[in-house]
């Protein structure tokens, strides 16, 4: 998925990661989505390379990505932190480190055809760092209390009003960034849960420019059975079990 020449104001270069682990059901849908965002009309002057990171993957996963068009990278680590940073890496051994928007999603998500036009856009008014919110997908009949629930807390610190929300997640679903803040900041940490949350802090302690917006949500799964233990999916879960969240 390439394109020709940076926007103005804008990066020349995309690079659209994805970490993905046993995803051969759900990836094809989310690189659609990322198809379709290459293809929005705002990022028509950028080139975009979308790079999927298969971790120890037993179905057809890396498959899947490739018949896609996306470069394939296979890693061995069972870790959202290294697959993210082996996808990050490899996008940027092609696009090189400057003039460069990284752009992050999961397997299980679809973004919206605005995507990466919104990020863009915030790139060329000079911020280093989008950090977006996500929705969960239409849930299941029996799921719809969990998605009130998880509604009611995620939207808890939300301001009255039209009064802008700065809100206090990061969600490697919906994160974008320079290429050169990523690297200064160290990239993805290989942990196996929280890699972008640490990039976030990363980021923050560099002063670096991060804005926090839900104006362009991604959609998730709502899955209690998630590939990363300890992540969102293990927080729905524990919604869904009425632990503490």
């Amino acid at each position: 998925m390439t394109s020709r020449q940076g926007p103005a104001g804008g990066p020349a270069s995309v690079a659209v990661i994805i970490p993905a682990h046993n995803e051969a059901r759900l990836l094809p849908a989310s690189l659609d989505a990322v198809r379709t965002a290459a293809g929005h009309p705002g990022v028509a002057g950028s080139r975009v390379l979308v790079v999927v990171a298969a971790d120890s993957c037993t179905d057809g996963t890396a498959e899947a990505a490739r018949r896609a068009g996306a470069l394939t990278v296979t890693v061995d680590a069972r870790s959202a932190g290294a697959a993210r940073a082996a996808a990050a890496r490899a996008a940027l051994d092609v696009l090189g480190h400057d003039d460069v928007w990284i752009a992050s999603t999961d397997a299980d998500s679809l973004v919206p055809a605005h995507w990466l036009d919104f990020q863009l856009s915030r790139a060329a008014r000079g911020w280093d760092a989008v950090v977006g919110t996500v929705v969960l997908g239409r849930p299941a009949p029996g799921s719809r209390q969990l998605a009130v629930l998880h509604q009611h807390l995620y939207e808890a610190s939300r301001p009255p009003g039209a009064l802008t929300w700065r809100h206090p997640h990061v969600h490697g679903a919906n994160l974008g960034l320079t290429g050169r803040s990523y690297t200064e900041a160290g990239g993805f940490p290989p942990l196996h849960v929280g890699e972008d949350h640490a990039l976030v802090r990363s980021l923050q302690r560099a002063g670096r420019r991060i804005l926090r917006t839900p104006d362009c949500a991604v959609t998730t799964s709502d899955r209690l059975h998630p590939r990363a233990r300890g992540g969102f999916g293990d927080y729905l879960a524990r919604l869904a079990a009425g632990e503490p969240a």
